[in-house]
């Protein structure tokens, strides 16, 4: 086994280097594995992108920031940017050698939500229309068009209640029955139908080269009620893409999201289609540089074949600055990490999240799941291979998860399952087998947070002896486990912390990570 880092002396074979930026040249040289993009809003097209001054500085800084892609947005919150404006900067981050691709956020179009008003009602009619201008504009300028997360709508208008009740969606004088009358099987069904004749539909229609990427935002546990419908979306759409910003867990605006968050999502949307599924997204907000950087870390152990940079304009403020800094010094690494993880499958726990299942009180459990040590791989379908699985209230989406679950537990291999999922299954499946415990969620996956080391060992012992393998280590550790037998961990604790893997003794410093790369046939 060899430990492998990355060098600033790696310098592009395919493209000419360019001595006054080497970290750049390294991205260049590493962007087919994985990339560093960011986003110029449609504001930050105005504000910072009016002038050559401006241009050339932007130009600069992402080449200091490893950042080979850019993506140039086109409208968000009821602004559009001019289209000379959008040509001369598309065209002069190309001339430098750029790739570069469009962006829309969808906030502020027509009709607003009766609930959270930079949301559209979809249901009206006008607002679909002006729907599909939006996304022609953007594909008579680029070939490549990436929506932000805010495709969706949680409206309950009169108009939309009565579409509701009606179990239809109209979208451009067409109409669907619905097989219910949910919000969520409405939201699901009318933005299907959005996403079919209003964005893909209207794109393609004016450029027949246009791909769309849809990015789904972070809150997995709602997608369904909200419109996102994660499966028939993602063969819908031409690229997926992830929000990977967990921030600070204790930031009073931005926490109560924890960092093993950006893996797990990252890791169940590429499942469903590894191939469509292009990076993960991350921010400044709520970050310090130490939280930034472990923003970056999850979305490249999760697998993302690009990070992108939310984004220019607030990255110049703030917080952002100091963030940067720290990425850079970081790059090297990540890179190679990435280069790494590439080569390698992961192995561990499945986490069974089927699409549109419901968390009633285990919200995001599996992140902090995740935070215990435990190596999980998330899956959206029920994992019958798998040496080891966790269930959560989730898997209850499954219809037939009852007999399936039962031929799994008969098969003797090691299952954990929280306390309200024990409660539902009572008296339909076997849960006093000797190879099922129960974990104590209580309502309130935070409270996992709280276990200490030896309450986290004795759980995670039987977990991982079906693995071969043995792990010790305090709370709030991530451990990630590849087929070959290398490892990650991730300490996300403030103080260094001492892990025993496999019987070998290890510090991880504070917020830091070590890892073992077994060596790979090329």
């Amino acid at each position: 086994m060899k430990l492998f880092f990355a060098s600033l002396m790696l310098l592009a074979v395919t493209v000419q280097a360019d001595d006054s930026q080497p970290l750049w040249n390294l991205a260049r040289a590493n962007a087919e594995t994985h990339a560093f993009s960011t986003l110029f809003t449609a504001h930050d097209v105005k504000n910072h992108l009016s002038t050559d001054a401006g241009i050339q500085s932007a130009i600069a800084w992402c080449k200091q920031t490893a950042v080979t892609k850019v993506y140039i947005e086109s409208f968000r919150d009821g602004y559009t940017a001019e289209r000379t404006a959008l040509e001369r900067v598309r065209d002069r981050f190309r001339t430098e050698g750029f790739k570069v691709s469009g962006c829309i956020t969808p906030t502020s179009i027509g009709k607003k939500s009766n609930r959270w008003n930079i949301i559209a009602c979809y249901t009206d009619a006008a607002t679909q229309e002006r729907t599909g201008e939006i996304f022609r504009y953007a594909a008579s300028l680029f070939d490549e068009i990436m929506i932000d997360d805010f495709w969706f709508t949680e409206c309950s208008c009169a108009e939309c209640d009565a579409a509701r009740v009606a179990r239809k969606v109209t979208v451009g004088g067409k109409i669907t029955k619905s097989e219910s009358d949910s919000w969520e099987d409405y939201r699901r069904e009318l933005m299907l139908r959005m996403s079919r004749e209003r964005a893909l539909g209207a794109a393609k229609k004016t450029n027949s080269r246009a791909r769309l990427i849809i990015k789904y935002p972070q809150w997995y546990d709602t997608f369904h009620e909200r419109g996102y419908d994660v499966e028939r979306e993602t063969k819908m759409f031409d690229r997926t893409w992830v929000g990977t910003e967990t921030r600070d867990f204790e930031d009073k605006r931005w926490g109560g999201t924890v960092q093993y968050e950006a893996y797990f999502i990252m890791r169940w949307l590429g499942g469903i289609d590894e191939k469509k599924c292009g990076g993960g997204w991350y921010d400044w907000l709520g970050t310090t540089e130490k939280t930034y950087i472990e923003q970056a870390r999850q979305t490249v152990l999760g697998g993302a074949r690009e990070s992108m940079l939310f984004c220019y304009g607030g990255l110049q403020g703030t917080t952002g600055p100091k963030n940067i800094e720290a990425l850079r010094a970081n790059v090297p690494e990540l890179l190679e990490v990435a280069k790494q993880i590439a080569r390698r499958g992961i192995t561990g726990i499945a986490a069974y999240k089927p699409p549109n299942s419901h968390a009633e009180d285990e919200k995001r459990v599996f992140d902090f799941v995740g935070m215990l040590g435990l190596p999980l791989v998330p899956c959206h379908e029920f994992p019958t291979k798998a040496p080891a699985a966790f269930f959560s209230i989730h898997a209850l989406k499954d219809e037939d998860f009852a007999r399936k679950f039962t031929k799994f537990i008969r098969t003797g291999k090691p299952v954990l399952i929280t306390d309200g999922l024990a409660e539902k299954l009572r008296g339909k499946v076997p849960l006093d087998a000797p190879n099922i415990r129960v974990l104590a969620v209580k309502r309130d996956p935070k409270l996992l947070l709280q276990l200490g080391e030896s309450e986290l060992n004795a759980i995670r012992e039987p977990l991982l002896r079906s693995l071969k393998i043995t792990f010790n280590a305090p709370n709030k550790v991530g451990y990630y486990a590849f087929s070959d037998g290398s490892w990650v961990i991730e300490n996300f604790n403030d103080t260094p912390v001492i892990t025993e893997l496999n019987h070998v003794r290890r510090e991880v410093p504070a917020r830091g990570w070590i890892y073992e790369w077994k060596e790979t046939k090329q």
